[in-house]
C-alpha cells in the first residue's frame, strides 16, 4: 500500500467502546538527549491497527519502487534509448491522476476507507503481474509499460487519499506529529531499500526478478489490511459527487496555509526532483555501477532525517519548517547538477533528500491538526494532486529539457529554479511563514473536536 500522511478521525456512528480522552503533555519518549530527537514509536506498540496500517503501508511501498521506480524506467530505456520517451512515462501517469485524484478523495469520504484501500491494492498487484508476464517475453513491448504506469497511477489516485485518511482516524490528536514522522520514515525507508535491491535485482538477475519481487510485497500488504478493522464512513457522509469536490476545493482556497504547502511542494517536485534522469545522469558520470546508489541516497537522506524527526512534535511553526527545508533541498539538487563526480553528487542527492523528509512531513502535520473530518478524504485527494503533479510533471520537464540542454543542464537549472520559487513563495505567503498550531483558528478548532478517539 502505497500511503500519504494525511488526515482522519474515527467515525462519529461507530465510537469504540475504550475511546479515551485527550490528554495534553509531553508524549512518552520526550525527554533528554537521542530521546528528543528520535521518532516516538509508541503508537506501534499499543495500536494494533496503526501498526497493521503502518506495516502493509511500508510493504506496499517497497511494492511500488521495484517496479514503477525501477524496472519501468530502466526497460523504456532499454528498449528505446531516449530520454524523451522516459520522460513520457509522467504523462501517462498524470492523466489518470488528473481524471480520479480529486474524485478519490471524495470517495474516501463516502466509503469504507479500509475496504477501498484493499481493493485497490488488489487491482495494483494485477497490474504488476501484467507488466511481469510483459517482461517474460522474448521481446518485451513498450506499450505495456505506460498502459502499467497509467493504470497504477490511476489506482494509487483511488488509494491514496483513503490510506492517507485511515491513518488519523487510528491516532489520537495530540500523537498526530508523531504518527506524520513514523509515516515519513516508513515511506523513505521502503524507497531507499526498493530502488537499492532493485537496481541490483534488475542488474544481476533482471527486470522480470525486479517485477516478481514488487508483486509479492502487494499480496503481503494484502493480506496485513485484511486484518484491519473497518472504517466506514461517517454517518452523514453523501455519496461522492462534484458538488462535494467543489466543497473540499473551496476550503483549500480560503485557507492560504494549506494552499501555500502544495504551492512550495509543487514547485519544489517540478524542477528539483529529477529521478527520471538517474540512468542518464549515471551514463554521463561514466558510473553505471553506483545506478542503485543514485535511486537510494535521496531516501537515504530522508530517511536520516525522518530518524531524526522527533522535535517536529515539539515545535508549532511547522510552516517555516516546510519554506526552509524545501529551500535546502532545491540548493542540494543545483548543487547536484554541477557535481563532476559521483563522490560529490551522492552527498548532495542525500540532503535534497532530507530537505523533502522534513518539509513533507511538517506539511502533513499542518493537514493533520487542522482538516475536520467531515472533509477530510476530499482535502487528501487535493494534497494527493499536488504531491503527484510535481513529480509528473517534473519527469516530463527532465526529460525535454535534458533532450535541449544535457542531462546535468536539466539538474541543475531545476535545482536554480526551485531555490528561486521556493523563497518567493516563502516570502508571499505570509500565512504559510507565520502558521503556529496554538493559535491557527482551523487547528485549534480540529484538537477541540477530537474529543475522543479510537483504541484498539
Amino acid at each position: 500500500m502505497t500511503n500519504e500522511s494525511t488526515k482522519n478521525e474515527g467515525p462519529e456512528k461507530h465510537p469504540e467502546p475504550h475511546a479515551a480522552p485527550l490528554a495534553d503533555g509531553p508524549s512518552p519518549q520526550e525527554g533528554r538527549g537521542l530521546a528528543r530527537v528520535l521518532p516516538d514509536v509508541t503508537l506501534l506498540r499499543t495500536s494494533r491497527d496503526f501498526r497493521l496500517v503502518w506495516t502493509a503501508g511500508l510493504i506496499g511501498m517497497l511494492g511500488s519502487a521495484f517496479p514503477l521506480l525501477v524496472a519501468v524506467p530502466l526497460q523504456v530505456m532499454r528498449i528505446t534509448g531516449s530520454t524523451v520517451a522516459v520522460g513520457l512515462i509522467g504523462v501517462a501517469e498524470l492523466i489518470p491522476m488528473l481524471l480520479l485524484g480529486l474524485y478519490g478523495g471524495a470517495l474516501a469520504d463516502a466509503v469504507d476507507r479500509r475496504r477501498l484501500v484493499l481493493l485497490t491494492e488488489v487491482g495494483l498487484a494485477v497490474t504488476t503481474a501484467g507488466m511481469l508476464a510483459n517482461a517474460l517475453l522474448d521481446r518485451p513491448l513498450l506499450w505495456p509499460l505506460y498502459v502499467g504506469a497509467a493504470l497504477t497511477a490511476a489506482l494509487q489516485a483511488l488509494q491514496w487519499p483513503a490510506a492517507g485518511a485511515m491513518v488519523p482516524q487510528l491516532v489520537p490528536h495530540e500523537q498526530l506529529p508523531a504518527a506524520a514522522s513514523l509515516g515519513s520514515l516508513s515511506g523513505n525507508l521502503a524507497v531507499v531499500v526498493g530502488p537499492a535491491l532493485g537496481g541490483v535485482v534488475a542488474a544481476t538477475a533482471g527486470l522480470p526478478a525486479a517485477y516478481l519481487i514488487g508483486l509479492a510485497t502487494f499480496v503481503g500488504s494484502i493480506v496485513l489490511l485484511c486484518r484491519v478493522r473497518p472504517l466506514p464512513a461517517r454517518a452523514e457522509s453523501e455519496p461522492a459527487s462534484l458538488r462535494g469536490i467543489g466543497e473540499g476545493l473551496r476550503y483549500v482556497g480560503a485557507r492560504p496555509v494549506l494552499l501555500g504547502t502544495n504551492l512550495v511542494d509543487l514547485v519544489v517536485t517540478v524542477f528539483a526532483l529529477p529521478t527520471a534522469l538517474f540512468a542518464f545522469l549515471a551514463d554521463d558520470l561514466d558510473a553505471m555501477w553506483a545506478l542503485g546508489l543514485l535511486y537510494a541516497a535521496p531516501a537515504a537522506g530522508s530517511i536520516a532525517a525522518g530518524a531524526t524527526s522527533g522535535w517536529l512534535g515539539r515545535v508549532d511553526r511547522h510552516g517555516r519548517v516546510v519554506v526552509v527545508a524545501s529551500a535546502v533541498s532545491a540548493a542540494a539538487i543545483l548543487g547536484a547538477g554541477l557535481a563532476g563526480t559521483i563522490a560529490l553528487l551522492l552527498p548532495l542527492l542525500v540532503l535534497a533528500g532530507a530537505g523533502n523528509c522534513l518539509a513533507d512531513a511538517a506539511s502533513s502535520v499542518i493537514w493533520n491538526q487542522s482538516v475536520p473530518d467531515r472533509i477530510r478524504g476530499r482535502l487528501a485527494g487535493i494534497e494527493l494532486l499536488a504531491g503527484e503533479i510535481g513529480p509528473t510533471l517534473g519527469q516530463v520537464r527532465s526529460g525535454f529539457v535534458a533532450a535541449r540542454l544535457g542531462v546535468r543542464a536539466a539538474v541543475w537549472t531545476g535545482g536554480l529554479a526551485a531555490l528561486g520559487g521556493a523563497g518567493v513563495l516563502g516570502g508571499a505567503l505570509r500565512g504559510l511563514w507565520r502558521y503556529d498550531a496554538r493559535t491557527d483558528p482551523d487547528a485549534v478548532a480540529a484538537k477541540r473536536d477530537r474529543e475522543v478517539v479510537p483504541t484498539d
